[in-house]
């Protein structure tokens, strides 16, 4: 208990003393003025660090909901999980009643990346797209590039949001497709060309004993054809129609769990 409370009261003096006026928020939806990176494990530059905080601020005010990166080098014996809930509660992140927002968390003392949602964040941030959005993280944060993978962060969160609010949540069966690399264009462009080659060279070799003729029937074997009698039978038709089976094993949305302080959160997870 005697360390819990150490960790809860070390979190209330980290936020109170980020607390800054970058953005005029809005009295009535959050809580405060405060720094939405809070990187104690010092994996950004000063200008990485203001540049993350400006781009964080202009999604969270727009889309009334709080978008946040903390970063750490001890859990203090917490989970993952628990440390980022704890975290986002105590520094009293989120928008209007229900604390609307998310929280990505970096650990680097076990190498962790965690997403903890709240309110509306857990509607518009699925399990399948915390997935995905750690899924595109990894790479940079596995290279070190920890500004380009909370820049990759902020701008899947601010998607994901606005697809959300259009009515359809992004989710198993219906995630950000990746674009195709440019490199693929001109590398399609010459297969094409090689196949269609490959393919006008066997037909002209087909036709090495074909002669020029001037009339149709001199293209006709003497003999050949002899047709007798020519008829068109339209017997019946049968047309057999099956249901596409549903996948019902991949139900999607979001699951949540209870913090300590009994309030719901979803969330999701990995190494990196």
């Amino acid at each position: 208990m005697k360390k819990k409370l150490t960790v809860i009261l070390f979190v209330l003096v980290l936020c109170f003393s980020t607390m800054t006026s970058v953005f005029a928020s809005d009295a009535d939806g959050f809580s405060d003025e405060y720094y939405r990176v809070i990187d104690m494990a010092d994996l950004l530059s000063e200008s990485e660090e203001t540049a993350l905080i400006e781009e964080l601020d202009e999604i969270s005010l727009r889309q009334n909901m709080d978008v946040v990166v903390a970063t750490t080098d001890d859990l203090q014996g917490y989970s993952v999980q628990d440390y980022a809930d704890l975290f986002y509660e105590q520094c009293n992140f989120g928008y209007g009643e229900n604390k609307d927002g998310l929280l990505l968390l970096i650990s680097m003392e076990d190498r962790d990346w965690y997403i903890s949602t709240c309110g509306y964040g857990i509607t518009a941030f699925t399990d399948a797209g915390i997935q995905y959005i750690g899924e595109q993280m990894t790479p940079d944060l596995s290279d070190a590039d920890y500004a380009d993978a909370f820049h990759t962060y902020a701008i899947l969160c601010d998607d994901f949001i606005t697809k959300a609010k259009d009515g359809e949540p992004y989710d198993n069966n219906d995630l950000p497709k990746e674009p195709l690399s440019l490199v693929w264009f001109p590398i399609s462009i010459v297969i094409g060309l090689v196949i269609a080659l490959i393919v006008v060279s066997v037909m002209i070799g087909k036709l090495k004993t074909v002669r020029y003729q001037s009339a149709a029937n001199d293209y006709v074997k003497s003999g050949s054809m002899n047709i007798t009698e020519s008829r068109d039978m339209f017997l019946y038709r049968t047309v057999n129609k099956t249901a596409r089976p549903k996948n019902e094993g991949s139900s999607g949305g979001s699951s949540t769990h209870s913090s300590s302080s009994g309030t719901s959160h979803g969330g999701g997870g990995g190494k990196f």
